[in-house]
């Protein structure tokens, strides 16, 4: 019986990174305009990239697809009835892949979508209001990253607002955590020029 879990655990951990690296970013720029995303503009084979050198429905159907990368992995780890550590892991295998992606030479995206979709996955309030606030500063900023960054820090915040007390899972915290350095290390440059006032709104390009 042991033996059998493990290998539910260790096959959620596989299926969540294959997920995560499905390159449709990447897939999206060179079906549709012939380009290579990481070559061209941030780099990033993320939806904003897409949003700026593809155009706007592309980068709605790659945000899509990218939020379920990391949505899936934890729901089929909820359905298995693996603990929460085991759920978390296989959102993260889904980060990882996004990020590091075998198929594309380990150089992805920012795992800002598929972040929320891994969110949406263990506690899809928190996710909500993780994307509220996103939703709330670029309405206001017309800045993808800094919206993604002031998100992201307000993660570890809500994670505890929603399990506290008796409720309180700190696997689930811990992951917010991790999720919130790994978005602010991905966004390193963005952070350099956001302080030097050089990172585009929406609609510019670099």
């Amino acid at each position: 019986m042991h033996s059998q879990t493990f290998l539910l655990e260790i096959f959620c951990l596989l299926i969540g990174y294959l997920l995560g690296s499905i390159p449709s970013g990447f897939l999206a720029g060179k079906w549709l305009a012939g380009i290579d995303l990481r070559a061209i503009g941030s780099g990033s084979t993320g939806a904003t990239n897409v949003l700026r050198q593809v155009g706007k429905w592309p980068a709605l159907i790659v945000f899509l697809i990218d939020v379920s990368k990391g949505a899936i992995p934890v729901l089929i780890a909820k359905t298995l009835l693996l603990n929460d550590y085991w759920q978390v892991l296989a959102g993260l295998t889904a980060l990882v892949g996004h990020i590091w992606p075998i198929w594309l030479n380990w150089k992805g995206g920012k795992a800002v979508a598929t972040g929320l979709g891994m969110l949406l996955g263990l506690a899809w309030k928190v996710g909500a209001a993780c994307f509220g606030i996103f939703v709330a500063v670029i309405s206001v900023s017309k800045i993808v990253s800094l919206s993604s960054i002031v998100a992201a820090l307000s993660l570890p915040f809500l994670m505890l607002s929603a399990f506290h007390g008796d409720n309180f899972r700190p696997a689930y915290l811990a992951l917010s955590i991790v999720t919130m350095a790994i978005v602010l290390w991905r966004h390193r440059s963005n952070l350099q020029r956001l302080l030097t006032g050089n990172e585009p709104r929406i609609g510019k390009s670099y």
